[in-house]
């Protein structure tokens, strides 16, 4: 049977068991659909017979339905396994199929240049919103926003390989208290000379040297306070009186455009450390950019439905915003001796008392959370929004969520928190936090010396600097997905570097590794046009069928990681492909083998590639081929 089988093979065989069980026990196709699921090891599909919850006991379900069976092109044989039902798939049909459907399916296209295999339409016409990385302007990019911007640019490219319309938005950190710190930091130690040669570390270092003198006079201080932070505050709310997404009103002109060429130079050199990293964003939005007006009426709401409280200084005593990297000089819940804060009380869903304006009126980060979200649901009319958020933002998270849903934001069940564990080991001795770009450079290196070590190697590469560059940000990557996103993990630079065992380096060479075959073979040995004119029955090896059967399965785990978010579920079948190829070398031999042999052989290689290499796309690496 050749290509007149449909697409997914999988799929089908799955549709041929519910039938079949349908007819046994009398269930409905797609109650009985629900039940069939990949297999253990050795087996291809399973039915555990319990979960259709009927009268008879599972044993005899079983032997009806093991005894009913009838072979198809799909499904080959059944076994009885206690409660269970083990499915095996037509083998020469499963071969045949997935290889002509993953080598048509691998062509270039305007909409896919890469091919499209693993791709479906689920998600036709439905419009997804992912918020990551976020970093905080005027700051280098550090290690800290990695993870957010790592499993963000995952989730958008599974979120499209699923057929949904994906809206890439970096939410910057671009307004607060802080900014009016470094303000007046830029007139205390600015240098227009030191802002050419590298804006991002001049600025931090103005940062760093400004609330150095904070500290120091609030030390000196009788009260505590501090002349410049106190100016810090009077200037930024300067700011906050010109509603900076319509920049035309009243307000301070000058600071804002201090403010306005920071931010500037900020994404322009975050654009930078994106383009090295195989990110890219559709929108650059910020908290300044959350419409003035959008937050009046959101409090306008909140007093309406009687949700607002009173909060005391008190009370409000260690707690305080949220901010993507765990500032805290951005927005506090301060509520000074005045007036008291206004709040909403969450009390009862045990998520605190959070403050949505301070006594002297200014309205405080969860409020621009808040509005911020009623503004992207006007402006995209989104399906679902992705906030991808480290585990120290769960609860300010759940409270914005919360207050959404006291307000009937009609969209509040559309809303999804990723969250993520902490890394750790990202700083240095001394307890500063190392720059992204400095851990990435570390990684090029230690890359670039180990293949130095093999000098015959080294020479094949055109452009080793490129090549370590991608392998060591390979590496980088696959050590932060490789476990579940919740766990934390411990960054180890040389254990991360390493060709042994499951790391970045050894999914760059098994890619590198099939791209050699083809190489190798030539000219000897060219691979047909098409896979028709190829004997895909002579590929008779048990680890054949067990790599075809990997690659069938390939749509399944696109979808899979659609609906659980964990990038995890894609870098698992990467090195699950990548350890059966390299397992099948020595019983799969293509050169020096008969022609026909080395022809079916030399495709299946050829489809492993392509899925191998849409996978680690997916993960937004770019697999490398020598």
């Amino acid at each position: 049977m050749s290509s007149n089988l449909p697409e997914n093979f999988i799929d089908s065989s799955r549709l041929s068991i519910a039938n079949q069980i349908s007819r046994s026990l009398g269930i409905s196709v797609e109650s009985a659909l629900d039940g069939v699921d990949f297999g253990k090891k050795g087996c291809d599909l399973t039915v555990a017979v319990p979960r259709f919850r009927l009268k008879e006991k599972a044993p005899a379900l079983v032997q009806k339905l093991v005894s009913e069976f009838q072979a198809d092109d799909y499904v080959e044989s059944v076994v009885g396994d206690g409660i269970f039902v083990h499915y095996r798939c037509n083998t020469k049909n499963l071969i045949r199929s997935t290889l002509d459907t993953v080598f048509a399916l691998s062509q270039p296209t305007e909409a896919h240049p890469h091919g499209s295999y693993g791709s479906n339409e689920s998600g036709k016409d439905r419009k997804v919103v992912v918020e990551f990385s976020s970093p905080n302007i005027a700051k280098p990019f550090h290690a800290g926003h990695l993870r957010s911007t790592i499993i963000g640019t995952v989730l958008s490219n599974v979120f499209e390989a699923n057929g949904w319309k994906v809206v890439r938005l970096n939410y910057l950190g671009d307004w607060g208290k802080q900014f009016g710190l470094l303000a007046v930091g830029y007139e205390r130690y600015g240098s227009e000379a030191a802002l050419a040669e590298n804006a991002i570390m001049h600025l931090y270092n103005v940062y760093v040297a400004i609330n150095k003198d904070v500290s120091n006079e609030a030390e000196a201080s009788a009260d505590g306070e501090s002349a410049t932070d106190t100016k810090a505050k009077l200037l930024f709310r300067r700011m906050e009186q010109a509603d900076v997404a319509f920049i035309h009103c009243a307000g301070d002109e000058e600071v804002l455009t201090l403010w306005r060429r920071f931010r500037a130079l900020s994404i322009k050199a975050y654009e930078k450390v994106y383009e090295r990293l195989n990110v890219r964003f559709d929108v650059y939005s910020g908290e300044s950019l959350v419409n003035a007006d959008g937050i009046t009426e959101a409090m306008n709401t909140l007093k309406e439905k009687d949700l607002l409280t009173t909060k005391t200084t008190k009370e409000s005593r260690g707690e305080r915003g949220s901010e993507a990297d765990v500032d805290p000089d951005n927005d506090t819940t301060e509520v000074g001796d005045g007036p008291l804060a206004l709040a909403v009380d969450l009390t009862q869903w045990k998520m605190g008392k959070p403050v949505v304006q301070k006594g002297d009126g200014a309205t405080i980060y969860i409020m621009r959370d808040v509005a911020g979200a009623l503004q992207r649901y006007k402006e995209y009319q989104f399906d679902k929004m992705i906030y991808v958020v480290g585990d120290q933002q769960d609860l300010h998270v759940a409270q914005f969520f919360k207050i959404l849903s006291l307000m009937e934001a009609p969209f509040v069940d559309r809303l999804e928190h990723v969250n993520f564990g902490k890394i750790h080991g990202m700083s240095t001795r001394k307890g500063e936090v190392k720059f992204l770009e400095d851990i990435l450079d570390e990684s090029r290196d230690a890359m670039l010396a180990q293949m130095m070590k093999n000098e015959e190697k080294a020479k094949e590469i055109s452009d080793p600097a490129y090549i370590s560059d991608q392998v060591g940000m390979t590496c980088v990557k696959i050590q932060d997905m490789q476990a579940k996103r919740v766990h934390a993990y411990h960054f180890d630079l040389q254990r991360m570097t390493s060709f042994e065992g499951d790391t970045g380096a050894y999914l760059q060479y098994a890619h590198v590794r099939l791209c050699s075959v083809p190489r190798k073979a030539a000219p000897a040995l060219i691979l047909r046009d098409h896979p028709t004119l190829i004997d895909t029955s002579l590929l008779t090896e048990p680890k054949a069928r067990e790599l075809a059967f990997l690659l069938a399965s390939y749509p399944d785990i696109v979808k899979t990681a659609a609906k659980n978010y964990e990038p995890s579920t894609i870098v698992s079948f990467c090195f699950r492909l990548s350890h059966v190829v390299s397992s099948a070398w020595e019983t799969l031999i293509v050169i020096g083998q008969e022609e026909e042999v080395a022809q079916a052989r030399l495709l299946l290689f050829t489809c492993a590639r392509v899925v191998l290499a849409s996978g680690m796309r997916l993960l937004s690496l770019i697999p490398i081929d020598r």
